[in-house]
Parts: C-alpha cells; sequence; structure tokens
C-alpha cells in the first residue's frame, strides 16, 4: 500500500488494530520508519547537530497491531541509569534472517596516529568517569553483529578500506569496553566484519528507515537536514526480555556535513568518524541516549565537532553496556 502515515503529538503508545499499514511510513518528530512485517520491531535513533534527541520505536505483533513507542525520545536520566526492557511486550518470531557469504577479513589494524585535539569539558557536565548516567533501548544482540561496508562514497573522503577499519574501530569501543576510567571489558557483546557489500543502508534522505534487506549495512550518504548520523535497528520482539537484534544499518550524512578520521589542531568543523560511529554503535547494541548534563558520555545526543572524545566510553556508557549484557 502507497502513502504516508504522519504521526505527531501521540502519547508514549499508541495502538492501532490493523494491519493494513505494513510497508506504509511513519514519520515522528523529523524521523520515520517502514511499518515491517508482522513480528518484528524497529527503532530510528538520530544524532543531531544541535544536540536534540530524535528518534522513535515500532512494533508490529503477530497479529497485526502495531505499537508505537515514543517515549526513549525523552529519557534523560541524572545520575542514575535507566534500564528499559520489554517496552512494548509482542509475541517473538523466529523467520531466518537473510545474510550474504561470509567473505574473510584482516585482523584489526591500528589506525595512523594523529594529533587529537584537546577537549574542555562542559562547565555543567560531569566527568567522563564520575558520571553514571545511561538509558537502554528495549534492544540486544544476543549472538555476534554481522556487518558489512557499503561501496559507495565514505565520510571524510577515506577509502572503503579505511572506513571499514575506522567504522570497525567504532564498533569495537563499544564491544570492548575501551575506556580511561579503569573498568575492564565484562560486556559480552560481539561483531564480525564480513565484507564489502553492494547493498545500502535501509535509511532514505529523510532520516527514515526503510524496508530491511536483511544485511547489516554501515555507509555514508544523505540525511534528513540537522541529522549527523542515523541509526535503523530492526529487532524480534522477546517477550519479557530485550528484543533480539536482526539488523542495524548506519548511515553518515555526507550531504550537509563534514568528517575526518583523525582531528588535529586545524581540524574546523568536521565530525570525528569514529567518534559518531562509536555512539551509533552503542544504538545497536541497545543504549540510548542521554541529555543535557552529560556532554562527556557517549551517548550524549551531540557528537561535537573536531572532538574525539567520544570514541572513549565513561561510566554511565560502561554501567549501560553491562546492563545489558
Amino acid at each position: 500500500m502507497e502513502g504516508d502515515l504522519t504521526v505527531y503529538d501521540l502519547s508514549p503508545t499508541l495502538n492501532i488494530n490493523s494491519c493494513d499499514i505494513v510497508g506504509r511510513v511513519v514519520t515522528y518528530d523529523s524521523t520515520g520508519v517502514s511499518v515491517p512485517e508482522s513480528g518484528t520491531a524497529v527503532s530510528v535513533d538520530a544524532i543531531t547537530e544541535d544536540g536534540t534527541t530524535h528518534g522513535f520505536t515500532l512494533e508490529v505483533a503477530a497479529d497485526g497491531k502495531v505499537s508505537y513507542d515514543l517515549t526513549e525520545n525523552n529519557t534523560d536520566p541524572t545520575t542514575a541509569g535507566s534500564d528499559r526492557t520489554d517496552v512494548l511486550a509482542n509475541p517473538t518470531i523466529t523467520t531466518p534472517d537473510q545474510t550474504q557469504e561470509s567473505e574473510t577479513s584482516d585482523a584489526d589494524a591500528t589506525d595512523a596516529a594523529g594529533t587529537e585535539v584537546a577537549d574542555a569539558d562542559a562547565a555543567t557536565s560531569a566527568g567522563a568517569c564520575s558520571d553514571g548516567a545511561y538509558a537502554t533501548a528495549d534492544r540486544k544482540e544476543y549472538g555476534t553483529y554481522e556487518w558489512y561496508i557499503g561501496d559507495g562514497g565514505m565520510p571524510g573522503g577515506l577509502s572503503q578500506s579505511d572506513a571499514k577499519w575506522a567504522f570497525w574501530d567504532a564498533i569495537d569501543n563499544i564491544t570492548e569496553s575501551y575506556n580511561n576510567c579503569g573498568y575492564t571489558d565484562q560486556v559480552g557483546a560481539a561483531s564480525n566484519y564480513r565484507g564489502p557489500t553492494s547493498f545500502e543502508a535501509d535509511i532514505n534522505s529523510s532520516s527514515q528507515c526503510t524496508s530491511r534487506d536483511g544485511v547489516s549495512t554501515w555507509d555514508a550518504g544523505n540525511l534528513a537536514g540537522g541529522h549527523v548520523a542515523v541509526t535503523c535497528s530492526w529487532t524480534w520482539p522477546m517477550l519479557g526480555v530485550k528484543n533480539d537484534l536482526r539488523e542495524a544499518d548506519v548511515r553518515y550524512n555526507t550531504t550537509d556535513f563534514d568528517f575526518t578520521n583523525s582531528p588535529t589542531s586545524s581540524c574546523s568543523n568536521k565530525y570525528d568518524i569514529r567518534s559518531v560511529g562509536t555512539h551509533e554503535a552503542g544504538h545497536l547494541f541497545g543504549m540510548g541516549h542521554v541529555g543535557s548534563g552529560h556532554e562527556n558520555l557517549t551517548m550524549y545526543t551531540n557528537s561535537f565537532r573536531c572532538s574525539t572524545k567520544a570514541r572513549t566510553l565513561g561510566k554511565g556508557d560502561i554501567l549501560g553496556l553491562r546492563s545489558i549484557y
């Protein structure tokens, strides 16, 4: 069915007892999702230029009931974490996930060193290692996140190979709990790079999650104005526990913003590829946003220009991941 179902100013959860809108687009607060097949949930998360949060979750139950969860968009924990499990509580589905043939990959590489920009902490924000705030979504990778890199242009003008290492490092920052706070890695999240793909991230120029193709792709392109990057995650609803991640795509907005893989003292008006990537990887592994007052955490709503601090997790980021894994 063609056409858009545009939704504004909803209560935190809206239930529609109809399966007729599957495949149509639901939009909210400058993001959107294509209504998925029954037994599937889809979430959109956008990191923005101005630090405001944009995104929501939609589930379609096996009986066709469509549920919107908009509360994620307003979560702003202060001193304690907020763990959200099984918010919509739809039943699970066991249809096999589409994949591509495995491709060999090299071991992780060390990035070329660059002089990082020294970032001044926001005056009103706690230090990364003392701020325990976090928020989590109803989402978890129970196995291994299998991901691919797209075959188009990359952020920062990187080659596909260099972009692969930048994305890989960003994902590893999450799965290996990379931090300077003395926390050991107790997070069981895992990922595996599968190679290049001709598939694109299932995200359009309006920051809407389109129908999924079964391939988790990282790429770059056009997004809605003000959106630096967007993550779309598809899950199977699990009763009583967090939803099971089936696919997650990430797209950088290279139409409206400039990126660099190595911010130096001469950096001007560019976003750090790995800082943005670490934030987006946090979303796909189940982390939500934290807002004002938590600027030093990776999951803060904005990845500051010419800053690399989001590459390194803070206390709240670590505690949030531990609460999931």
